[in-house]
């Protein structure tokens, strides 16, 4: 009897020590020295929640950058259901996926015959991926200054504030968050055209 009241009491003190005790202590130390990274990376305008820095979104209108392709299913970017396509480099399905957003961004502008950047036609492991290279971003630059009458250096600006740069020079890639940067746009399209309101899908 004397081992079972032991072997109980051991249980109790670990299921309090690691099921309460370390728990709320981490949540304590996160919500204290990184708020806004415990609570989601949450993203507001005017007050408003507009998404998340760490989840990307759909975006579709001609005068927005749009996002990384998204295999999340039943839609793009749902952060319920992360997931890849799980198709390897020779499979053809995944060869059709590329062609058919390759022709998708050619139809967009016909007059931009660069060679597409791989990740605005392949989908990330997450499918979540809020972040475009910057040549992505910079090769939408004249479809969006064409679609939404702005200059392109304008663009470009935008672009090079909204870059977020690796960890000490060096850890990871230049990337530029497309929510962050499509908000920026939508506020300089306020400014342009102030008695008309401009909507932008997400």
């Amino acid at each position: 009897m004397s081992d079972v009241k032991n072997t109980l009491l051991l249980f109790l003190l670990l299921v309090v020590i690691t099921g309460l005790i370390y728990p709320l202590t981490m949540t304590g130390i996160g919500q204290l020295l990184f708020p806004h990274q415990a609570n989601g990376s949450l993203i507001k305008e005017q007050g408003r929640v507009v998404g998340s820095a760490l989840i990307g979104q759909y975006f579709r209108e001609p005068e927005y950058f749009w996002s990384r392709p998204s295999a999340t299913s039943p839609m793009p970017y749902n952060a319920a259901g992360s997931s890849a396509s799980n198709l390897g480099p020779n499979n053809p399905t995944l060869a059709q996926h590329v062609t058919a957003r390759v022709k998708a961004l050619k139809a967009a502008d016909p007059t931009e015959k660069g060679p597409v950047p791989v990740d605005l036609v392949t989908s990330s492991a997450s499918g979540l991926d809020p972040d475009i290279s910057i040549a992505a971003a910079r090769y939408q630059i004249p479809r969006i200054a064409k679609a939404g009458g702005i200059d392109r250096s304008v663009l470009q600006r935008l672009v090079q504030e909204n870059t977020h740069y690796p960890l000490l020079g060096f850890i990871g890639e230049p990337v530029v968050n497309v929510l962050k940067l499509n908000l920026a746009l939508h506020a300089r399209y306020a400014q342009m055209h102030p008695d008309k309101v401009v909507q932008a899908t997400h």
